[in-house]
């Protein structure tokens, strides 16, 4: 049977598999190929079998980083398929991955050591044109008295920044004994003759005020004979850096495939070299010890006394004080919303996953608040294209997944707007369609601020209580009477107070009760105010237990009325977009006669379009946002503490890999 209100993480079992140590490799990679050990704990090698394991984790390193070096060049993202081809790698020697990696990536390395020189030539060449072009201007003097030093005379070039040119120029000013003074964009360039006894009196002011001394090529050409060469060799430099980048690009895509391949392979055999570093050894014996779901167990058990000889396998359920792996097991449909609930916490592993209620709540309160065709469509559109922008990874499972629970939360707005019939807020008035929507009274229910927030205040008091009875349950389970005399209390409380404050205070009647049911219904209330108050007490004292207890009391209040968020971001997203709406009406018509034919319609598109897209963000934040808080704050803390470690096992890669693209 499917849980549909909270689920529990899959049965864990205690694995220890022991080998001889010269089959230690072979048991780790059938380990690593199977992909279900959750490593969890291992003794001490010696020194010497750590040195060596250090050594091949270096080496691995160095091989990673070269191809990773390679990756970076791509110029877009590509997606590689890896399927069984990378075990294959992975369980070939690692000296024969060695000499291909270092083969393959030696060329490309140092075809992008020569592309970061060119573009380094080009760099140097084009700031220099650009400072001496200013001076060039004024006289073309030869290079090499750009940049003299004598024992009587000294020249330099000096940038500055405009804004410190004067106060500067002012304070070196005296020691100069000729000066051409040139501008170029943001900086002044002073090419300056001084006396060498004052070479140092005017390098330090230079040096303190933040402008630097230009480097002149020792060239024996004048300066426009070397401006008008630096332009050829800037433009020969960058058709080689292009053609250069061209074949760099077209190389690294040839070899895509087989650089992912083996970097996938590498990686793996880095965790291999982590969790061999944990083993403990005897003097014979390697021992891996970790954690492996039960219904996986025999299969995995059976495929490594199969593959590895010599091999002892001791499998045990956890003990009361062990902690293991928590391994959600939710239902395909649920499985996206485990993003939720690891926001807050993994649930410990005898702790109940809430996974289930958040499938439901959660795109519920999105949706609600949301309520809009136009924005839900806008939405699962970021989700399908834009979204990925964002990631290193759009081929991760927490990627897709985030990724499935935008499109059911947004699908939940969609829905929400086709029965109301809100497409960007009252748009559709524009063209004189009243009401578009599919169910007119939800339509009148969701458009009255009165009874939408009455119905946020009905879904909250649901909400809130099925949060409690999770705790009495809990509670009842864990043999804590006071919480469960004290969850009693608040639902008496709650049975009694409700319908009387409904009868006395907004004068409504419900229609199952009768008319003199209602004053018993304050003796119930009374009654479970009395327990909430005498449980309090006897847990925390005189002092404490009174305050608790209040808090308990007003507590139940504050959290119902939070759920009135709902209703202020739905109204506030239909009320803004119809703004927005009104706006593009009205502002058209303020433009001159003369010019409102095209004025008036570009000035409406701009309004609808700009404020539109405006609203959209804010709303898809808000709606992620305030559901979060309400299924956190209002739901979660009542019982759930988080806090387990997630099941992570010892596995190679063959998904679909992503390569990012350079930046």
């Amino acid at each position: 049977m499917i849980p549909l209100i909270v689920n529990t993480p899959a049965p864990m079992v205690k694995v220890r598999v022991m080998t001889t140590k010269d089959r230690s490799t072979e048991a780790l990679k059938t380990l690593h190929s199977a992909g279900v050990l959750h490593v969890e704990e291992s003794e001490e090698l010696k020194p010497i079998d750590k040195e060596a394991i250090e050594q091949e984790r270096r080496k691995v390193g160095e091989l990673l980083a070269s191809i990773n070096d390679v990756l970076a060049y791509l110029p877009k993202g590509e997606k590689v398929s890896l399927g069984e081809d990378v075990e294959v790698v992975y369980n070939r020697p690692l000296e024969e991955i060695d000499s291909e990696v270092r083969a393959l990536c030696s060329k490309l390395i140092k075809m992008h050591q020569i592309a970061a020189k060119l573009k380094e030539n080009i760099r140097e060449l084009t700031e220099l044109a650009k400072y001496l072009g200013s001076l060039g201007q004024q006289a073309d003097v030869k290079l090499r008295d750009l940049s003299f030093s004598g024992s009587y005379l000294f020249s330099r070039v000096f940038v500055f920044p405009k804004e410190l040119f004067e106060t500067l120029y002012t304070r070196l000013r005296e020691h100069l004994f000729e000066t051409i003074v040139g501008t170029a964009e943001n900086d002044a360039v002073l090419y300056a003759v001084a006396k060498t006894d004052d070479r140092e009196t005017i390098e330090t002011i230079i040096r303190d005020s933040g402008a630097k001394t230009l480097l002149i090529p020792e060239r024996d050409l004048s300066l426009r004979e070397f401006l008008e060469a630096a332009n050829t060799n800037i433009h020969t430099f960058e058709e080689e850096l292009a053609k250069l980048q061209t074949e760099i690009e077209n190389k690294t895509v040839e070899n895509l495939r087989t650089l992912v391949l083996f970097r996938e392979a590498l990686s793996a055999e880095t965790e291999r070299l982590a969790v061999l570093a944990k083993a403990s050894e005897a003097k014979y014996i390697t021992l891996i010890e970790g954690w492996i779901p039960e219904t996986g167990a025999e299969d995995a058990i059976s495929e490594i006394k199969d593959k590895v000889d010599y091999v002892f396998v001791d499998a045990r359920k956890p003990q009361e004080v062990e902690e293991p792996p928590t391994k959600f097991r939710n239902s395909r449909p649920f499985r996206p919303f485990q993003v939720i609930v690891k926001l807050f916490g993994v649930p410990k592993y005898k702790e109940w996953d809430p996974t289930p209620v958040m499938s439901y709540s959660f795109p519920f309160f999105f949706g609600l608040m949301m309520n809009d065709v136009a924005y839900s469509a806008i939405l699962l559109l970021f989700a399908n294209r834009g979204l990925r922008m964002f990631v290193d990874d759009p081929e991760s499972e927490g990627f897709k997944l985030f990724q499935r629970m935008l499109y059911i939360s947004g699908g939940a707005g969609l829905v929400f707007g086709l029965l109301t019939g809100s497409y960007f807020g009252n748009f559709t008035q524009l063209f004189g369609i009243e009401s578009p929507a599919l169910a007119t009274w939800i339509q009148s229910l969701l458009g009255d601020p009165l009874r939408f927030i009455i119905l946020s205040i009905m879904i909250g008091l649901v909400h809130v209580n099925i949060a409690h009875v999770l705790t009495l349950i809990k509670a009842a389970k864990e043999g804590s009477k006071g919480t469960v005399v004290t969850k009693l209390g608040l639902f008496l409380l709650e049975i009694g107070a409700i319908p009387w404050i409904v009868h006395n205070l907004l004068k409504a009647d419900i229609p199952i009760l009768p008319e003199q049911s209602y004053p018993i219904l304050l003796y119930v209330a009374a009654a479970g105010l009395v327990l909430i108050i005498v449980s309090y007490l006897r847990m925390n004292g005189v002092l404490l237990g009174g305050i608790f207890s209040l808090s308990e009391v007003t507590g139940i209040l504050g959290d119902v009325m939070s759920y009135c968020r709902l209703a202020g971001v739905g109204l506030a997203t239909y009320y803004l977009g119809s703004s927005f709406n009104l706006m593009s009406q009205i502002l058209p018509d303020l433009v001159p006669a003369t010019i409102a034919v095209v004025a008036g319609p570009v000035l409406a598109a701009i309004i609808l379009i700009a404020g539109h897209i405006v609203n959209a963000a804010l709303s898809g934040i808000s709606c992620f946002v305030h559901s979060l808080r309400l299924c956190f704050v209002e739901f979660l803390l009542k019982f759930y503490e988080g806090g387990g470690r997630e099941y992570s096992p010892f596995q190679l890669k063959t998904r679909p890999a992503f390569v990012k693209a350079k930046s």
